[in-house]
């Protein structure tokens, strides 16, 4: 799997778990420890878990990886899953307007995320 497919599916899981305001940057060439970010928001603490959780299985179950490391899973507010070349941010909307990683990261190139509007189990076929 490529990190672009891995960025789309990571999206339609996190899409499937009614995220809010996903976006994708293509940090490549910019950053040496990734090559895509993809953030997302969840409503309340509780959906950011749902929210990796869903990331976290789907993409177990039909691609057989694992995140490298996943931190602040504990309070649920920012939720980091690193996956290498692709780190999923999800956060609380206080939290993603606090830290502002679009505008910090604001001249990379956006990435369209075309698979949110397939199911993941399709996406992923």
């Amino acid at each position: 799997m490529t990190p672009e497919q891995l960025v789309q599916a990571a999206a339609s899981y996190a899409a499937d778990k009614k995220a809010i305001d996903l976006v994708g940057l293509d940090l490549r060439g910019v950053a040496g420890y990734t090559d895509f970010f993809l953030i997302a928001t969840g409503n309340t603490d509780r959906q950011v878990k749902s929210i990796h959780d869903g990331i976290h299985e789907g993409l177990k179950k039909a691609r057989g990886l694992y995140p490298r490391r996943v931190e602040g899973l504990t309070e649920s507010r920012w939720v980091l899953m690193d996956y290498l070349d692709v780190v999923v941010h999800v956060f609380t909307p206080e939290t993603r307007d606090h830290y502002r990683l679009e505008q910090l990261w604001g001249d990379v190139p956006r990435i369209e995320l075309a698979a949110l509007a397939e199911p993941a189990d399709v996406a992923a076929r």
